[in-house]
This record gives structure tokens, sequence and C-alpha cells, in this order.
């Protein structure tokens, strides 16, 4: 199919030791796969792995250019070559690839929302553009939305700041990585439950520390478990992020379990948490947000990320913000003033607007809210229906995180073995033509992720394509 539509460029896979996983019993080395930076411009059969021989450590591999025959040192920082490329990222551009090149894909990888931006967002931004609102602001943000923020975390998520304790950035996901640089040395620790969002390891690999993956179970709805939480803490632990509503699983951390969470956190002074509510507004009821830094005790070593992309539609804007104590959001300022500097001012103008739709983003975010609750409710149904795949309904954002490891070990005709989910990926990309994110890119291999951020109708051809594709895997034998 697709093997037509590019150069013959080739593509390696490969292992290192790059994270430390931990187990109830031990720590362990976690060996994760990623994708090549240009895995948009590949061919499908290009990204198939030799799984005969894995190579343990980090391998740097120089490519071919006039550079080399002209004599320049082209090797790169080895912090650049620690970092991988984002594999939904990838995966994303090759789907948009295909697409454009005629190939009928339909795309669930992305994680951004399918609605447009509310249109008092959008004339509050174009109004900013026709009145001259075009220049610099203060690094950290401008003191209207500021303001508006400091309300809305008050009002929404009771916890209280001041301006001064608020940074604005050009997204949520500079917030983070700014949050990790600040606060975290070589040699540090950072706490990543898995599934986690694929750039968490990464931004502690830029900071040069140390990436520690605590596993949970879709048994227990992918909450970690405080007990091991506990066990794996040491007088190197920084930094214990926590996602909720959670990319990629959509699970919501209750707030009894935050409670038993901040009271592990209490008992070690060095430990900060980074609290990542970048999916608060898309909850289903009875699903309820609780924000870590309200809890009692938190305020003072919680770092509280949030923004405008998802709740708002608002992704192609690029604004994020981070609260916290004074010391480490100055420190977040300090970074940005040397980095980007201030986000948009025409993208800081709309979100003065998306904050004064009303309480939770008002109507607008509601509709939108009921009609992602909507298709998962589909897709749950849909794939509680499938052999062989298991669920944990989402009570949150708008992924569906599933485990199709039962597949895992069959032989596909005219495609090879499904030796996991990154193989299982390629081959629903190849014979279903429906792109999806594999697991192993969050840190767990038996799943995969559906972004539900389409259509009912788009997620409803979705399923079928998906049916068909894995009916030949059902009766497929185990080589």
């Amino acid at each position: 199919m697709a093997n037509t539509l590019y150069n013959g460029t080739t593509c390696r896979i490969t292992f290192g030791d790059q994270c430390r996983a931990v187990n109830s019993a031990t720590r362990h080395v976690s060996r994760s796969l990623s994708f090549c930076s240009n895995l948009s411009t590949l061919p499908l059969k290009a990204l198939e792995m030799d799984t005969g021989k894995r190579h343990v450590g980090v391998t740097v591999v120089k490519a071919k250019s006039d550079f080399d025959e002209l004599g320049v040192d082209i090797s790169l920082s080895p912090r650049v070559n620690a970092v991988k490329p984002s594999k939904t990222v990838a995966i994303s551009d090759q789907a948009t690839a295909l697409v454009q090149a005629g190939v009928p894909v339909i795309r669930l990888a992305a994680g951004e929302p399918d609605f447009d931006t509310p249109a008092p967002i959008a004339e509050a931004g174009i109004n900013a553009i026709r009145e001259g609102y075009t220049r610099y602001t203060p690094n950290a943000g401008t003191q209207e939305l500021r303001q508006a923020i400091c309300h809305k975390l008050k009002e929404e998520n009771g916890i209280s700041y001041t301006p001064d304790q608020i940074v604005i950035s050009n997204g949520a996901k500079q917030s983070l990585t700014q949050a990790v640089l600040a606060v975290c040395s070589p040699g540090d620790e950072v706490i990543i439950p898995a599934p986690f969002w694929v750039s968490y390891p990464e931004m502690a690999r830029l900071a040069d520390a140390t990436p520690v993956i605590l596993p949970t179970s879709i048994s227990d709805d992918f909450l970690l478990d405080p007990k091991l939480l506990e066990s794996i803490i040491t007088e190197r632990s920084r930094l214990l992020i926590l996602c909720s509503p959670s990319n990629p699983t959509g699970s919501v951390y209750p707030k009894k379990l935050l409670e038993e969470i901040a009271r592990i956190v209490a008992k070690h002074p060095r430990l900060l948490v980074l609290s990542d509510e970048i999916y608060e507004h898309i909850i289903y009821a009875p699903a309820t947000h609780t924000s870590f830094a309200s809890l009692p005790g938190m305020w003072n070593r919680t770092l509280t990320v949030n923004g405008f992309s998802k709740a708002f539609a608002m992704t192609g804007w690029r604004l994020g913000y981070i609260a916290g104590p004074k010391h480490f959001v100055a420190a977040c300022g300090k970074i940005q003033s040397q980095f980007t500097s201030g986000a948009s001012s025409i993208s800081q103008k709309a979100a003065v607007a998306a904050l004064g739709l009303g309480y939770a983003g008002g109507e607008a975010v509601s509709t939108m809210v009921k009609a992602f609750r909507e298709r998962r409710d589909f897709l749950v149904k849909s794939f509680r229906q499938m052999d062989g795949v298991k669920i944990s309904e989402p009570q949150g954002a708008f992924y569906l995180f599933i485990d199709v490891s039962s597949y895992y070990g069959r032989e596909a005709p005219g495609f090879g073995k499904i030796e996991d989910s990154e193989s299982l990926c390629r081959y629903l990309l190849d014979q279903g033509q429906v792109a999806l994110v594999p697991g192993s890119a969050f840190g767990d291999d038996n799943c995969i992720r559906i972004s539900y951020a389409a259509s009912l109708t788009t997620l409803q051809a979705a399923v079928e394509r998906i049916k068909k594709a894995l009916i030949p895997l059902s009766s497929g034998a185990l080589v």
C-alpha cells in the first residue's frame, strides 16, 4: 500500500537502557522502543524490527551527509542523543503524510480535540490583532491573564495564588519542561507512574535526571499503588509527576487516593510534586477532579500545570501556565526569559476570554465534554464485545487505553508475526488503515491508545476496520 509513496530510506529501531523501571520486588532497567525522528517519511515495511539482535546501551548513529565528506564534525550533544523523539508526533505525521498522498487513513493518534475554538475566544484573538495588541508581553505573561488564572484556580480548584506565582508559557509542555529543569539536578530521580505521557521521561533526561518508572495495572484502573510508591522513594527522589485525568489512560485519581499519596510525600522533604491538570475539565461524572496542591500540606511542594489546549480546543494557540511557590515559579520564569520570552500576546487575550466563559468553561466546554462522553461510551461498548481485549473505562480525557496483548505471538497473513504493540499498530495501519499509538510509547507494551477526539461517525468506521483487521489474528496460530 504505502511502499510506493516513499523513497527507499530505511530505519532502525534501537533498544537502550535509558530509564529505570520498578516492580514490587526490585528495580530493573526497562528497554523501550524508539521511533526514528523521520518516521513520517518512511514506508511501513521500513519500520519492521530486527528482533534477533537487541543492543543494550545508547547507540549513536551518524547519518551520512555532505558534511561528512567535508570533514565537519556533525556529532550531537549527549543530552540530545539521550532523548527519544515523540512516537505520538511521529505516528501522527506519518498518518498525515499517507492521507495527503491519497490513502484513506483514519487518524486516531493525536491528542487534539476535533472541535473548533469556541467563537468568543476566537473573536477575542481576532480583536487583539485588529486593535494592535501584537507586541511583546512581560516574560511571565500579562497581568490581566495572570489575575484571571488566579481567580480560576481559587474558584474552581480551591488553591490561592498571586500573579507573581504564575508563569504563562507557550503551551503546558513548555511549563512542564521548565519545571523539571528548574528543580532537578544531575542524578536526581523523577518518579513517573506508567502508563505515562510520552514526554515525561524525556523531560527528566533533558535535566540530567533519571526517570524512575512506577508500573500500574489495568486491573487497578492504572492508578498507582501508594505502598509501591513509598517503597521506591530514596534520598535522590526529587519529583513525582502526576497526571489526572490521565493521558494515555483517562484514569482519574480519586481524592482519597491523592490524600494517601500526599501523606507519603509529606515524609520526604526533598520530594516535590508536578501535577499535570491539563485535562481537568474533560471529566465524566461521577468522577471529580482534585488539584493536588489543594490537599493539606501540599501547596508548598506542588507545581500545578494547566493550559487551554484541551478543554478549550486551543491546541494551535499554544498557551499553558504553571502555578506554585514563588521561589520555584521564578526559576521557571528565569529559564523562559532566556529561552522563548513571553507567550503570544494574541493568545493571551484569547485566554482571558476563555476563562470568562464561566465556571469550568461554561456551556461551550460542557457541550464538548458531552460529545466526548458519547464517543467514549460507544468505544467502550464496542471493544468490550471483542474477544481478547481488556478495558479500563476512562473517567476523563479523550483516550481509550486497551490491553490487546492476547494478539501477540500470532501470525498475520501477508504481514508477519504480531510481536508487540508497535507491530500491532503497524498491522492496523497497514491492513486496516487506522492510525493508533503503541502502548510502548507510554510505558505499557500490552496496550494501544485510541484517541476519540474524532466524530462518532469516524469512530464507528474505525471500529469496523479494526474488527475486520483483527479477525485473521483471532484465528491465527501462535508462532
